[in-house]
């Protein structure tokens, strides 16, 4: 997926184009179903914050799907 700001500053890339940002990561999350254990344990279930240490795989599998519908900044 080839993206075409890259490389280039933010300012100048909204000065060509609406910028797409993404969209509810924690609707996005909540749908995953994930359990105590996917958050570390019961004492941080529901932190989706934590998911970035305990699982990050589902943090990633909501920014791929944000990058799939075409979204410019995540």
């Amino acid at each position: 997926m080839k993206r075409t700001y890259t490389n280039r500053s933010y300012l100048d890339a909204i000065q060509k184009k609406i910028m797409v940002f993404d969209g509810a990561m924690g609707t996005n999350l909540q749908i995953q179903n994930l359990t105590a254990e996917h958050f570390g344990g019961e004492k941080t279930m529901g932190c989706n914050d934590y998911l970035v240490i305990s699982y990050p795989q589902a943090v990633e599998k909501v920014h791929r799907s944000f990058l799939a519908a075409g979204v410019d900044v995540v």
